[in-house]
């Protein structure tokens, strides 16, 4: 009931846009969330942090299965592991050999992952408006409707009813863009990847 809803909410922004208002970055932002179950794809971050002119960069790989259940993983410089198992977040920093666990819940909608990959996450945590079209791109801006999200806009761009970029900014003023490769979308996943047992020895913080 809550997705179609969240769907429902999709269409009447599009009904909505006034004449000659490009809403090309809400359609395409719907036929990603109706028509990808699944997908996987590979990504390029870099973070600028605010007065910091060098951006850190790195790359990954990113799965999903809907709802809410999703795996990023850092490759290179470091290797870092986020899963999402729809209950519970699991962060897992191999060189420190430590584990942060949340309620997924509670953090759903403040990742990049969290938001591609979550149950309609991104409409019922963001306001959503449409932005355009740009870069042979289709664009949607989001902000947040909580203030204490810790996110001021998530910016996305569109190509084939597909994320191809994607821009937050968040309220301390450091800006994190991800540019996303080789998207397949309604791929057979092996269920594991969603699941997340600490390593012996680990230090797990958290609930």
């Amino acid at each position: 009931m809550q997705a179609g809803l969240a769907r429902m909410l999709l269409v009447a922004l599009i009904a909505a846009a006034p004449m000659g208002v490009d809403a090309a970055g809400l359609a395409e932002l719907k036929a990603f969330l109706d028509g990808a179950k699944s997908g996987r794809a590979t990504f390029q971050q870099s973070v600028v942090a605010k007065g910091v002119r060098e951006p850190q960069q790195s790359s990954g790989t990113f799965t999903f299965q809907r709802p809410g259940r999703f795996r990023w993983a850092y490759e290179k410089p470091y290797e870092q592991l986020i899963v999402g198992d729809g209950a519970k977040l699991w962060i897992y920093d191999r060189d420190l050999n430590q584990v942060i666990v949340r309620r997924q819940e509670a953090t759903l909608g403040a990742s990049p992952a969290a938001l591609l990959a979550g149950d309609n996450a991104l409409e019922r945590n963001f306001e959503v408006v449409d932005a355009g079209t740009a870069d042979g791109m289709a664009w949607v801006d989001a902000r947040p409707r909580a203030a204490e999200s810790g996110i001021e806009r998530v910016r996305i761009g569109f190509r084939d009813n597909l994320p191809r970029t994607m821009e937050l900014r968040d309220t301390l003023g450091n800006v994190t863009t991800l540019a996303f490769d080789a998207f397949e979308r309604n791929v057979k996943l092996d269920a594991a990847q969603f699941t997340f047992t600490p390593p012996k020895g680990a230090d797990v913080v958290g609930e």
